[in-house]
């Protein structure tokens, strides 16, 4: 039987696999539920299955969630672009973000992460592709701005994150996460206290595991295909 608990099960052992393959501990790799346009519903099926984290890409759309499954202690993380409007919602409802991209909305963050909360735990997004449709720093701004970031009282730098281009070449695709190992490797030789590295979805995420993912985000390959046509409850209102 095809459901969100044999889906995720079979994601796990595509982790296991692909880091037996690169000489790595699966436990070195945290499982994201990318739950966008998902009801409640499906992610309630999820967490009874075993999984603990959950990742929105869309703050309203995130926020009625957090709501609907408030008796559950799932970790809530925030992985889509930030709107500057929208960074004191997100700092008080998430306990991680992985997408910022400028130091105005880090600043931001931090200033309305709540003084009774942890630190808020985040990444740098790089845009490793350099897509004009994709958020997310350049690759040679990425350390300055993770310095920036790591100056923010009440954010705690763990890392990098990024969307590469979706592509067939496999020799593209292991190019891109290779340019986010080397800066990961730049930040800690230059004493950054970091170690995450987000990347990786259903399509790819064997070459970035391979390449030294530490957070796969898997969306379609738990809960099937995206219903892009969000139900209007859920629709993101961004």
């Amino acid at each position: 039987m095809d459901t969100i608990a044999t889906r995720l099960e079979s994601v796990k052992l595509r982790i296991a696999e692909a880091a037996k393959l690169a000489g790595r501990d699966p436990q070195e790799i945290l499982l994201l539920a990318a739950s966008k346009t998902n009801q409640p519903d499906k992610l309630r099926e999820a967490w009874n299955a075993g999984q603990k984290v959950f990742g929105e890409n869309y703050l309203q759309e995130g926020l009625i969630k957090i709501h609907a499954l408030s008796d559950l202690p799932i970790e809530w993380h925030f992985i889509g672009p930030i709107q500057s409007n929208k960074t004191k919602p997100i700092a008080e409802n998430f306990a991680w973000v992985h997408s910022i991209d400028r130091e105005k909305i880090a600043a931001r963050l931090s200033s309305a992460r709540p003084e009774s909360l942890p630190p808020l735990q985040v990444c740098v997004q790089v845009n490793v592709s350099g897509e004009v449709t994709k958020s997310g720093i350049a690759p040679e701004e990425a350390i300055t701005l993770a310095k920036f970031v790591s100056q923010q009282p009440r954010l705690k730098l763990r890392g990098l994150m990024a969307v590469p281009e979706l592509t067939s070449a496999t020799a593209l695709q292991r190019e891109q996460f290779q340019i986010m190992r080397n800066i990961f490797d730049q930040l800690k030789n230059q004493g950054f206290d970091v170690d995450t590295l987000s990347m990786g979805m259903s399509e790819d995420m064997n070459i970035a595991i391979a390449e030294g993912a530490t957070i796969v985000r898997i969306g379609t390959a738990i809960f099937g295909p995206r219903r892009y046509a969000i139900p209007e409850e859920l629709a993101p209102r961004q």
